[in-house]
Parts: structure tokens; sequence; C-alpha cells
């Protein structure tokens, strides 16, 4: 499994991805092999997953190209694998470099990269590119959403296997760590997302300070590289006392906690497919307000309710609600996770694909 940061996973929804089937894969006696950028060369292994740590090179443009470069080759120096899954269609230039390491190689293609602000008209011509490049080079093509498979065909006219996300079931108990943080249940909204504009983050804090702020607003995420659009939403969250920018949370209890005891979850996410933050929020029966985008749509359906600017997010924050609506709209909101998104369920879509890439399938 190649293309992401690796694991333990500490950044998005691929690492994520990645720990969860690849652990299970292994448990069920599969050897799986995963490579991770950098991290600590004297852990070898991971929930029952090999760990290869390879250099990189830090620079924001080249970083995940170069990885997976790098891993690619080495690859091609280890024994044939059965399958090699490639995160991230950028990286569909090795697709060839890979026919001699493996029976079968699949490319997952995640969301919309090139709609993503962060790069530039150079690197926004590179992801149109591999798109393109990929969908002739993979054996199969991996969506995570129905409206990935949608644009896949509709543009490129290809086909892909659609393998969901999972959603993480939380266990509602008595919090632990809000204290520490100054929060109580049921008394702050939460933002959890990767600093990016087209995570919208700014969306949640403008709408926030324009409600009376007597409810705090808690972001969680980092991203690994200063940006003009990082100082932007620290500028915005200097307006308020109740913003609160906790950076990442890396415990993975805490940040259990956060989803459980939130009055409500912002999502803001707008090019990506399934998200995994959406989908741990659904799983900690949150109250969920989503941007208004199709992927959004296609995770909740009407398990949730919809925005499309800050003046419409701050009226949902400010309409009188009680707790038992709240209540309902995530207890259903965590019924279509259970039903929709199991990670064994994926676990077991990704073993039939990893076969039939390496001709083991009936």
């Amino acid at each position: 499994m190649i293309g992401t940061r690796g694991v333990p996973a500490r950044y998005g929804g691929f690492e994520t991805a990645v720990e969860e089937i690849g652990s299970r894969l292994a448990a069920r006696g599969h050897e799986v092999v995963v490579t991770c950028r950098g991290g600590d060369p004297e852990q070898s292994s991971y929930r029952g997953m090999s760990l290869v740590h390879l250099p990189v090179l830090r620079k924001a443009a080249l970083e995940t190209l170069n990885h997976t470069m790098s891993a690619t080759l080495h690859l091609r120096r280890q024994p044939r694998f059965d399958a090699v899954l490639v995160f991230n269609a950028a990286n569909a230039v090795v697709l060839p470099l890979l026919r001699r390491s493996a029976g079968g190689v699949a490319l997952h293609v995640d969301g919309l990269e090139w709609r993503r602000d962060k790069w530039s008209g150079l690197g926004k011509k590179w992801y149109l590119a591999m798109e393109r490049f990929g969908t002739r080079k993979a054996d199969q093509l991996i969506a995570d959403a129905h409206a990935i498979q949608d644009y896949y065909r509709q543009r490129h006219g290809v086909d892909s296997t659609f393998i969901p996300y999972g959603a993480p079931l939380l266990q509602r108990s008595e919090p632990r760590h809000l204290a520490s943080r100054a929060l109580r249940s049921g008394g702050y909204d939460l933002v959890v997302a990767r600093l990016e504009p087209e995570n919208h983050v700014d969306i949640a804090i403008q709408a926030h300070l324009l409600t009376d702020r007597s409810v705090p607003l808690v972001v969680v995420g980092s991203v690994p590289y200063e940006s003009t659009h990082v100082v932007r939403l620290r500028e915005l969250a200097a307006q308020s006392d109740s913003v609160r920018l906790l950076g990442g949370v890396w415990d993975a209890d805490e940040l259990d906690e956060l989803f459980l005891h939130c009055r409500h979850y912002l999502h803001g996410h707008s090019v990506g497919g399934t998200n995994p933050a959406l989908l741990r929020a659904m799983g900690a029966g949150a109250s969920i307000a989503a941007l208004d985008v199709v992927f959004n749509r296609e995770v909740l359906a009407d398990t949730g309710r919809f925005y499309r600017d800050p003046v419409d997010l701050a009226a949902l924050l400010s309409s009188p609600e009680s707790e038992a609506a709240r209540r309902e709209r995530g207890d259903g909101a965590r019924a279509r996770a259970a039903q929709r998104y199991n990670w064994d369920r994926v676990a077991d879509d990704y073993e039939t694909l990893c076969r039939r890439l390496a001709g083991a399938a009936p």
C-alpha cells in the first residue's frame, strides 16, 4: 500500500483507510506492506502490517510524488507482490513502473484534487493529466463515493470499483478530557479538518462570529506547511476568544470524546469523496451540519442539515432546537453509518479486489 504518509494514521483520510484496511487484512493472514514517509525506522510493524520507512523531500508540491517514486523503486527490488494499492491520482505516473512488482495494480483516485486552491496552474494540470493517465494504466480504479464514480464515467468514460470508507461506531461515555480544554458536554461546536481552503473552516468561523458566541467553536486540524490560508484563519479566530484553534489532536480517545460530546459537528469539505471525519461524526451520533455539495449529500442523505455560506450556517446554529431533536438527528446519522460504512465490509471488498488483481479470484 503506497502513496500515503503511512501508519499510524495521523494526517488524513488515506492514512486512516490504510490503517483500518491493512490491519484487517493482516489479521486475516495476508502479508501487508505499507510504505511510510520518514517516521521511526525502528518501528518495523504496526497492527500486523510491515512498515517500510523511506526518506522524503519535504516540499509541499513535490512531497507526495517524491515519496511514491521512492516507494516504487523500493518495491521493484523486492519479491513480486500479488497486488499493489496506490493511493492518490497524482501518483498514477508510477503505475507502469509497478508492472514488474505486482500481479495487478489498483489506483485509489480519492476526490477531485485539481479543484484545490493550494495547487498552482501547473499542479492542477498535473492532476488532470494523471487522472487521464491513471484510467489507462491502472488495472482497476477505486472510488470511495458514487459521485466520484459518476465523474470518472462522465469525464473519462471509464468505470471504477466503488469501495467506501468505514465509520467507527463510538460509544458514549463520561468525558475525561473536556475539562482540561475548559469545555463541557454539549457546550461547544466542533470542526475537524485539515486547514486547507477547500475544507472551508473559514465559513465555520465566520458563521460563529455572526452568532452570539456563547457556545465555543473548537477547531481541530493543521497542515504540515504554513500558508496564507492558515494566516487568514488565525486572523478570523482572533476576533473572538470563543474560537479555539487546537491544532492536531493525536490522542484517539480525546478526539473521539470531542466528537461524542459536541453540540454540532460542522463539516465544510467540498472536493473529496467520502470523508473520514464526517463518518467519525456520524459514528459518534453527532448532530451534523455540512456544506451543501454532492459528496456530503451522498454520505448524510437526510440525517444532517446543509448550508451554503456563513449566513446560512449562522442561521442553523442560532435556530432554537431541543437537545432531543439534535439527538434524534445524530441517532439517524449513526444508524446510517452502521448500515452503509462498515470497516469490516470495506476490508472484505478490498480483499476481493486484491484476489482479483492477483488472479486468484474464481
